[in-house]
C-alpha cells in the first residue's frame, strides 16, 4: 500500500475510534482528555505514575493535567499518593470506580471487534509493522518511548523477580507489563 493510502487508512481509522470514544465519554460525562489520562494510569508502572509523566506521555500541558486531574479526583477516579522519599512527587492511580468508567469509555471494544473480522494472520503482522512504525516515529522527533518495562534494555529478568538495571528497583511480573517513561529500546 503507497504511503499516502496507508497515512489515510491509519487516519481514518483513529477517526472512527475518536468518534466512539467521544461519544461513550460524553455518555459518562467526560472528555476525551480524561480518557485518555484515565488509561493511561492503567498501563503504566510506579516510575510513571506522576503528573509530568502523564503530561509528557499525552503531549499536554501541565496545566491541562492538573485541571483533568482536580476533576477526575473530585469524581472520585483518581487518587494522589504522596512519595513516600520525596514529598515533592505525587503518585497517581485509578480507583476502581475510575478503572470501570475507563473501561465503559474505552472505543478498544470497537477495535476488538473489527480484528476479529480479520484474518488470523493479519493480526501479527500488523501489530508488529505498526509497533516499528511508532517506534520510529518517537525516535525521529526524540520522543520518550514509554515502552513496556519487559521490552527495555533496562530490564533484567529474574526467576522469580525482576530487576529494573537503571533504578535497581525491584520488579514484579506485573510491573514488567506496563509502560514505564524511562524505557529505552534495546
Amino acid at each position: 500500500m503507497p504511503y499516502s493510502a496507508l497515512f489515510s487508512s491509519l487516519e481514518r481509522i483513529m477517526a472512527l475510534l475518536r468518534s466512539e470514544q467521544r461519544r461513550n465519554c460524553a455518555h459518562l460525562g467526560l472528555q476525551a482528555v480524561h480518557l485518555q489520562v484515565m488509561e493511561y494510569l492503567a498501563q503504566c508502572n510506579r516510575f510513571s505514575d506522576t503528573p509530568a509523566a502523564v503530561a509528557s506521555y499525552l503531549g499536554i500541558t501541565k496545566g491541562t493535567v492538573s485541571q483533568t486531574l482536580l476533576l477526575l479526583q473530585k469524581k472520585g477516579y483518581v487518587c494522589k499518593t504522596p512519595d513516600l522519599h520525596d514529598r515533592r512527587i505525587v503518585h497517581l492511580s485509578l480507583t476502581e470506580a475510575g478503572r470501570e468508567v475507563a473501561r465503559q469509555a474505552s472505543a478498544e471494544s470497537l477495535f476488538q471487534e473489527a480484528s476479529r473480522m480479520l484474518p488470523q494472520q493479519h493480526h501479527q503482522l500488523s501489530a508488529s509493522a505498526f509497533a516499528e512504525v511508532l517506534r520510529v516515529l518517537q525516535k525521529a522527533h526524540k520522543n520518550q518511548s514509554f515502552g513496556l518495562c519487559r521490552s527495555c534494555r533496562h530490564f533484567i529478568e529474574g526467576e522469580s523477580q525482576h530487576q529494573c538495571g537503571l533504578t535497581l528497583e525491584p520488579l514484579s511480573d506485573a510491573d514488567s507489563k506496563k509502560i514505564c517513561q524511562e524505557h529505552a529500546p534495546r
